[in-house]
């Protein structure tokens, strides 16, 4: 490596994931990862304790992040940390870690937004997309269809106007009593179930707008009236009704990316975020791509969940155009592209 190598280490503290990572010269070096398992019995991500285990696993995650690339504190050149959107609480902890580490070592700090940084993570590793492509980015938070022109040039095209379908999966499968977080749940039952054994609405909404709202209250309408019928229809039926709602929610996403893909005249496609390691979702879009010509990208698993590869894959571009944040840099818990 030579002396003038670009080493910018990355923190990654939106929500419940604590991750550092070292990239150099644009190759990831790693990307350490400590999953909090605190939440799981409270049904959802409890904020309070998400910043306390931020605290606990930040020094001990960016220690082996920097041990592990070989290279020494005193040799990076930035450091980079998601600003937003994610949970205060949480985003406050990577945040003064980040300018505190920052100063200390007379070095530029840059911001990122964790958006932003689910799309580069396609650039993480080869296949990598050509510009412009279309990004469908899908998590627990967010549902947006992405223009992206360059790394740094990215316009949203169409949103959810309510819940994110990540929040969708979430809170369907709650309702068939499966255990948080139930959106992996649902995609591992779905693979027995049969997609079209019950229909649940698909909502259409106007432009490239998404609305995920809908389904959730047709499946708490529909279980109720089956469950006074038959107390065990859930337990008799679960593969189907996953299968079914699974359907749906990949149905509604596609509808409005081939209407994106038509309308931009965009052959290169790609998918990001935590909900694009669905199978039900990867494997109908794997067949779509093929039937429409599309080049279409998925990232590996590890890098679609909430990871700091992909903070530390929007810095390096960010540090060769000189875009560095000041000291009074603020977490954002709400962030527009």
């Amino acid at each position: 490596m030579g002396t003038n190598d670009i080493f910018i280490l990355a923190i990654e503290s939106s929500c419940d994931e604590t991750s550092a990572a070292v990239i150099a010269d644009g190759k990831v070096l790693n990307n350490i990862v400590a999953t909090q398992s605190v939440h799981e019995k409270y049904g959802g991500v409890v904020p309070e304790l998400a910043s306390r285990a931020h605290q606990e696993n930040l020094i001990p995650v960016v220690q082996e992040a920097i041990l592990s690339s070989g290279i020494s504190k005193d040799q990076l050149s930035a450091v980079a940390f998601t600003r937003g959107p994610g949970l205060m609480g949480s985003l406050l902890v990577g945040v003064s870690f980040a300018k505190a580490f920052a100063f200390a070592k007379k070095i530029p700090l840059i911001e990122v937004n964790h958006m932003n940084a689910h799309i580069l993570a396609h650039f993480i590793e080869d296949p990598k997309p050509n510009f412009p492509f279309i990004c469908l980015t899908v998590s627990g938070g967010h549902t947006q269809l992405v223009l992206v022109k360059d790394p740094l040039d990215m316009k949203v095209i169409g949103e959810t106007q309510d819940d994110a379908v990540g929040e969708a999966f979430d809170k369907t499968a709650k309702l068939l009593g499966l255990p948080y977080p139930g959106g992996p749940l649902i995609d591992k039952y779905a693979t027995e179930g049969n997609p079209k054994a019950f229909q649940f609405p698909i909502t259409r909404m106007p432009e490239l707008n998404y609305s995920f709202s809908g389904i959730k209250t047709a499946v708490l309408y529909f279980l109720r009236d089956q469950l006074k019928e038959n107390p065990k229809f859930i337990e008799e039926n679960l593969a189907d009704l996953c299968a079914s709602i699974q359907y749906s929610l990949v149905e509604m996403l596609l509808i409005k990316l081939k209407a994106a893909v038509k309308q931009y005249g965009v052959k290169e496609v790609a998918i990001a975020g935590g909900v694009s390691a669905n199978s039900g979702l990867r494997d109908t879009l794997t067949k779509l791509a093929a039937q429409k010509g599309w080049n279409l990208y998925i990232p590996k698993f590890e890098y679609c969940t909430d990871n700091a590869a992909m903070i530390a894959m929007a810095a390096h571009y960010k540090y060769l155009k000189g875009e560095f944040s000041s000291m009074d840099v603020a977490p954002l818990a709400k962030m527009k592209i």
